[in-house]
């Protein structure tokens, strides 16, 4: 019984820190949302998918995401892929990357 207590323990912590490292950066899918309607705002439909995200500091992190948009001017569905730059729950900048692209996001150097 012990054991179990410790288990249940143990697992209450890492969920509470994990909580606080994801309010940390704000609300990642509304942040993600936001950017993808005001970047298509004449998409009738659209959807994105996050490749990966990596932490720059406590307060940054990279997002990887893909977006898929249905734009009434164009045939079919039309893909894209950026790096979001995160800080503080807002996004700070954002670059479109090429769909095939090995991005290298790595914290900034100090010399």
């Amino acid at each position: 019984m012990p054991m179990a207590k410790a288990l249940i323990l143990c697992s209450l912590l890492i969920l509470g820190t994990s909580v606080r490292a994801i309010s940390d950066t704000g609300d990642l899918s509304s942040v993600i949302e936001s950017f993808v309607a005001k970047q298509f705002p004449s998409a009738t439909t659209h959807f994105w998918v996050v490749n990966g995200t990596q932490w720059q500091s406590q307060t940054e992190m990279v997002v990887d995401v893909n977006t898929i948009t249905k734009e009434p001017a164009r045939e079919g569905p039309a893909e894209n892929r950026f790096l979001l730059l995160i800080v503080e729950g807002r996004l700070a900048a954002a670059q479109n990357i090429p769909l095939d692209a090995q991005p290298d996001c790595q914290p900034e150097q100090q010399a």
